[in-house]
């Protein structure tokens, strides 16, 4: 099933996000209790399940082709990308790094949205900034990206 949604939420002061019930359903299960965070464009953080992050990695190894910008981008993204526990109240600790990266900190709002296959997390300011520039043209991207939609 597709994530889809925008949820608002506050990280902890241990930098902990509970994830939203239905975002949840499709990331964990009773066999897989982790998540994958890793790092996004425009300053996100990715949120995988382990099935998606292993698709995910499957997809990024065929668009390679031993390019050597191909080989920069996988080598910090796997470098940053990280396991992490959801805990018994559905909640992730997003480690510091991947925070700093993208700019989270303890105790402040953020938006999760769900983008098909995996979630986003991004800072309140960046993402109402993102949809502040990018919402507008959305239909010019859609026909841009997929030509004549089918609807």
């Amino acid at each position: 099933m597709a994530l889809t949604g925008t949820f608002n939420k506050t990280l902890d002061g241990k930098r902990r996000l509970a994830i939203p019930k239905r975002i949840k359903e499709e990331l964990v299960n009773k066999q897989f209790t982790q998540v994958y965070i890793a790092p996004g464009t425009e300053t996100s953080l990715l949120l995988f399940s382990e099935k998606e992050f292993e698709q995910q990695a499957e997809r990024l190894k065929e668009y390679s082709n031993n390019v050597p910008e191909a080989a920069r981008y996988l080598r910090l993204y796997y470098s940053r990308a990280e396991k992490v526990e959801v805990d018994a109240q559905g909640r992730i600790c997003i480690p510091e790094r991947l925070a700093n990266l993208a700019s989270l900190e303890s105790k402040q709002e953020v938006i999760l949205i769900g983008v098909q296959d995996h979630a986003e997390i991004w800072s309140t300011e960046r993402w109402e900034t993102y949809l502040k520039d990018h919402g507008p043209r959305f239909d010019e991207m859609a026909s841009q990206a997929f030509g004549q939609m089918p609807w």
